[in-house]
């Protein structure tokens, strides 16, 4: 069957899913744009503008918006516990009136919705009948990473009054909510300010969100606003214009958000953020915004001839661009900025799965998220001498402080250790691709020192000398506190060599016993010659790639007998209602195997049928409700690049490696690879 005719079946088994909005949304569009024109508030997933600080989380309804997330902003709430991603102020919503009437769902036709991944612009367009076209453009501005901005454009059919009216709503779990409004005015310009301050549930942080309008007309002639204070959780501020028939009013609103994670007077300092965003003015702001996510796309992936296949690629790429930010020392959650799903804490899917392709595409993006496990490297060792251990031992899930948030109930906090080495394995993988020595005295190395002195510590030697790694949960969780997992045996024996590596490469003396402990570490084989998963496995489902880990991305298996051999016996043990990341990995290694037919199938499998209407976001499994899962779009992504495209990491570097393209795809285009920007072209 062909590559298109194998496409085809996916379609329509997404099709027979009731996702079929999905696809019509998008067939004809640009490869940039996925349009929503069938909206369903019932079963409708929202899509995200971000710049790696903010996150805006889009809603069913004309001009509002669902959610607002600051990045590494937590607090303890009604979420158990442990500490959970703080879902902020929502300053965002405009609410129209026209001739007194209020605008929502029952009185709009030809409503519609896109993302532009070009530049990360959410719009809307809709109409309302016999009176007005309405289009609104909004986003998290790129240059700018407190400030995000609405544009709403209203047309008027007839003549008309218009009530354009911005609401800072707070969610219930704010305490002590401060409502401020005000004006600044100076001989040419009037700055009304919108502001709201509260605390978190704790009383441990402060935050604050600062609105203003910015207006089309001169100085002296803006229209009148009035400010209502309504409750404890929300105000508002609006104005009134007349339009006639064929006019267009063009309103502006800047809002930034911050808290006291980023600044000691979140107060001032969102109201300073605001004034400097609106005296940018419009054409300014968004020219910069262009601008920044245009440097960003320097880097794409496009495959020729296969517009909807490259449109999927962009989405991943998007989203994993939108939820990270260069300078930031912040990390990436499983769902980014999308919501609270796994509370917004940080867990082994940004050192697996997001971080290489951004390591590929987007180095400096990929240095923020080591310089978040850097900044929490103390914390660490505070918890590997919790439990008995020297050196290193990073939490399994992870939030602002480094200590261990994951929920007490889940038995992966105490034993998934294998996050601490894939974290080492990260590190010496940025000094492969840069090459930066400085970088590796300074930050690699220091925490790859210290991730090799806990595993010297956790391995448990026999008396025939045999390193044993005992009582873990591996990368398959089904499988819990079991011995010498393959996956988590297999990377520290990878970690260690690593750090060998690193303190020659710095000029420090190695402990001659990191290379001895990683050769007397096993990987256990089952009679057939196949990896065993651990020590007790006897061919169980399992929940996700672990022994296939071992050929990609570790190179432990890089017989490609021993490969296949692995490939065939667990790609058919892999749970269907398991995440995305486990096809993923069964085709990335089939991709790379040679198996061009079977890669393509696995690859579609990864994530197509985890799409969500209306915009095809992402969930972890097929059939789940939890977008944006950007694990699942770090391990498409790397499908492509590794898998498809052969650009491999290696001690010297980004290299690239023969593949066989899947026969319908004409050549693919990887540009701005690794710190030079190199563009690679692989054809058939």
């Amino acid at each position: 069957m062909s590559t298109i005719n194998r496409y085809r079946t996916v379609i329509s088994f997404v099709l027979s899913l009731s996702f079929i909005f999905i696809v019509l949304s998008v067939n004809g569009q640009s490869e940039w744009i996925i349009e929503a024109t069938s909206i369903d508030k019932d079963n409708y997933y929202g899509e995200t503008v971000a710049n790696g600080m903010i996150g805006i989380v889009s809603d069913a309804s004309p001009l509002q918006v669902k959610d607002v997330i600051l990045n590494g902003v937590y607090d303890h709430y009604q979420r158990g516990r442990v500490s959970n991603i703080l879902e902020t102020f929502n300053p965002m919503n405009i609410i129209l009136e026209i001739n007194g009437d209020r605008i929502n769902d029952n009185n709009i036709e030809s409503f519609t919705q896109q993302i532009d991944m070009r530049h990360g612009l959410f719009e809307t367009a809709f109409l309302i009948p016999g009176k007005a076209k309405v289009r609104s453009q909004m986003t998290a501005l790129r240059h700018l990473p407190y400030t995000a901005i609405h544009l709403v454009d209203v047309e008027a059919k007839t003549d008309i009054s218009v009530t354009f009216i911005n609401e800072i709503i707070a969610p219930d779990h704010l305490i002590d909510i401060r409502s401020y409004f005000s004006h600044i005015d100076r001989p040419h310009v009037l700055i009304p300010l919108l502001t709201s301050v509260a605390d978190s549930p704790s009383g441990q942080i402060n935050v604050a969100a600062s609105n203003s309008f910015i207006f089309e007309e001169p100085h002296g002639e803006e229209p009148q606003i009035i400010h209502e204070d309504w409750d404890y959780n929300r105000h508002l501020a609006k104005f009134t214009v007349k339009l006639k028939a064929g006019k267009t009013y063009k309103l502006g609103l800047v809002s930034s958000s911050v808290s006291s994670v980023h600044y000691h007077d979140p107060h001032n300092e969102a109201e300073r953020l605001t004034i400097y965003a609106k005296l940018e003015g419009i054409s300014r702001l968004m020219d910069a915004h262009r601008s920044a996510w245009d440097e960003l796309w320097e880097s794409d992936i496009e495959i020729v001839g296969q517009a909807e296949l490259t449109k999927d690629i962009r989405a991943a790429l998007y989203h994993l661009y939108a939820f990270a930010r260069a300078g930031s020392s912040l990390s990436l959650s499983p769902m980014g900025l999308s919501g609270l799903g796994y509370n917004g804490h940080i867990f082994w899917d940004t050192e697996l799965w997001m971080y290489p392709p951004l390591l590929i595409m987007q180095p400096d993006i990929a240095r923020s998220l080591l310089d978040y496990r850097y900044e929490r490297l103390e914390a660490a060792m505070q918890n590997a001498f919790a439990h008995g251990y020297k050196g290193a031992m990073f939490p399994w899930e992870s939030s602002h402080s480094g200590q261990e948030d994951t929920p007490v109930w889940a038995l992966t906090g105490p034993f998934q250790h294998h996050v601490t080495a894939c974290i080492g394995w990260a590190f010496w993988k940025y000094y492969e691709v840069t090459q930066d020595k400085e970088w590796l005295r300074t930050k690699g190395f220091p925490v790859l020192r210290e991730v090799a002195h806990f595993w010297k510590s956790r391995v448990e030697p026999d008396e025939e000398g045999v390193c044993h790694i005992n009582n873990v949960i591996g990368a398959n969780e089904y499988a819990e506190n079991i011995d010498n997992n393959a996956f988590t045996n297999g990377i520290v024996k990878t970690v260690l060599r690593y750090a060998t590596l690193a303190a020659k490469e710095v000029g420090q003396e190695a402990d001659p016993e990191w290379n001895d402990i990683a050769d007397r570490i096993p990987i256990l084989k089952m009679e057939n010659g196949v990896t065993k998963e651990n020590a007790t496995y006897a061919g169980e489902i399992i929940k996700q790639a672990d022994v296939n880990l071992l050929s990609f991305p570790l190179d432990i298996v890089s017989d490609k007998a021993e490969m296949e051999k692995d490939l065939i016996y667990y790609q058919d043990k892999l749970d269907p209602s398991g995440p995305a990341m486990g096809f993923s990995t069964v085709a990335t290694i089939n991709a790379i195997l040679g198996n061009t037919s079977e890669a393509v199938d696995l690859y579609i499998k990864s994530y197509q049928p985890n799409r969500l209407p209306p915009f095809g976001v992402l969930a972890e499994t097929a059939g789940g409700t939890n977008p944006y899962f950007i694990t699942g779009a770090g391990g498409m992504l790397q499908t492509v690049l590794s898998g498809f495209g052969g650009i491999m990491i290696r001690p010297d570097g980004i290299q690239l490696e023969a593949r066989t393209l899947p026969k319908d795809w004409e050549k693919v285009i990887i540009r701005g690879v690794g710190p030079d920007k190199n563009t690679f072209v692989i054809e058939p």
